[in-house]
C-alpha cells in the first residue's frame, strides 16, 4: 500500500524516518509520498527521498505561507516568483547528482479560508495568485497536484476549471459529503481518504459505498491528522492499513481489493516506479 500524503520530514516522524518506514513496511505500506509545505521544507524532503527507498517527494507552497512566494530564498536564486522558483527546484532535483530524485507532484498547494491573515497566514487573494502560478506549472510539466482546501471550495474548483481539463491530482484529506465529492471527481481529481473515515460520525464515512474505487487514494497526513483513538502526533504511514481496513468494511469489500486498487491508482497518478 502507499501513503499518498505524509509529512515524513516533520517531527516526530523526521526524528527517525528509517524506523517509521520500517514500521510501515511491516504493515504492508511500502511507499510514501511526502509533500512540501514551505520553501524551507523543499531541500529536506529531497534529501529524505535520496536517502530512503520508497520515499517520493512533492514540491510546492502551501496556501498558509503563500506570502513566501517572493521571499529572500526565492530572490537569492534569481527567481521572479513561485512558478520560476519551483520549476528550477524540480529541474535541479531531477537532473543533478549520481541518482537524481524524481519529483512526483506539485504540492501541497491550495486554498484555505479557515485561517486568518491576522494570525500570520496569507490572505485569500494572495493564496489564489500563488495557487494559479503553481497550477500553471503543473499543466506545463504534466505533473499531478496535491490539493489542500478548507472553506474555499468554489474558488478552488474555479481555479482547476480555468485550466480546461489539463490538470490531474488529488483533493487530499477529503472529509465532506457526496455533493462536493461528485464535483471534485467531475473535475478529474482523485479523493484522498485518511483518518476521518475511522470516525463513525464522519460525513465521508457515510458516502464511502458511493465513491468510485478507481478514484480513491489512501493517506494519513501524519503527523497532522489522527485516527479514531490515535492522536495526530502518533499517526504514522503504517496506519494506512487501518484506514484501508475501515474502507473495506464499510464498502463490503476485502482489504486486498482496497489495497490493490488504491495502490494502482497511486502508481498511475504519480507515475511511481514499479
Amino acid at each position: 500500500m502507499i501513503d499518498t500524503h505524509c509529512h515524513l520530514n516533520m517531527p516526530p516522524l523526521g526524528e527517525d524516518p528509517g524506523a517509521v518506514l520500517a514500521r510501515a513496511a511491516a504493515a504492508g505500506v511500502t511507499r510514501v509520498v511526502v509533500p512540501a509545505y514551505d520553501l524551507a521544507s523543499w531541500e529536506p524532503i529531497l534529501v529524505l527521498a535520496d536517502a530512503h527507498k520508497g520515499v517520493h517527494p512533492a514540491l510546492g507552497l502551501h496556501p498558509w505561507v503563500a506570502f513566501e512566494e517572493k521571499s529572500e530564498n526565492a530572490r537569492m536564486c534569481g527567481c521572479s516568483g513561485i512558478k520560476d522558483h519551483l520549476a528550477r527546484a524540480i529541474g535541479k532535483a531531477q537532473t543533478t547528482g549520481e541518482a537524481p530524485v524524481k519529483v512526483v507532484a506539485i504540492g501541497e498547494i491550495g486554498l484555505d479560508t479557515k485561517v486568518s491573515p491576522g494570525d500570520g497566514y496569507a490572505d485569500l487573494r494572495k493564496q489564489i495568485v500563488v495557487l494559479d502560478d503553481q497550477l500553471d506549472l503543473a499543466a506545463d510539466l504534466d505533473l499531478p497536484v496535491i490539493l489542500h482546501c478548507r472553506g474555499a471550495y468554489e474558488e478552488l474548483l474555479s481555479a482547476i476549471g480555468r485550466h480546461g481539463g489539463k490538470l490531474r491530482g488529488v483533493f487530499h484529506a477529503y472529509s465532506r459529503g457526496i455533493e462536493l465529492a461528485e464535483r471534485v471527481l467531475a473535475a478529474g481529481l482523485h479523493l484522498g481518504l485518511g483518518g476521518a473515515v475511522t470516525s463513525e460520525k464522519a460525513r465521508v464515512r457515510k458516502i464511502l459505498p458511493r465513491l468510485p474505487l478507481d478514484r480513491i487514494l489512501l493517506e494519513t497526513d501524519a503527523p497532522s491528522i489522527g485516527l479514531d483513538g490515535v492522536p495526530p502526533a502518533q499517526t504514522e504511514p503504517r496506519h494506512v492499513r487501518t484506514i484501508a481496513g475501515v474502507i473495506a468494511a464499510v464498502r463490503g469489500e476485502s482489504l486486498e481489493t482496497i489495497a490493490e486498487v488504491t495502490t494502482a491508482n497511486a502508481n498511475a497518478l504519480f507515475d511511481l516506479p514499479q
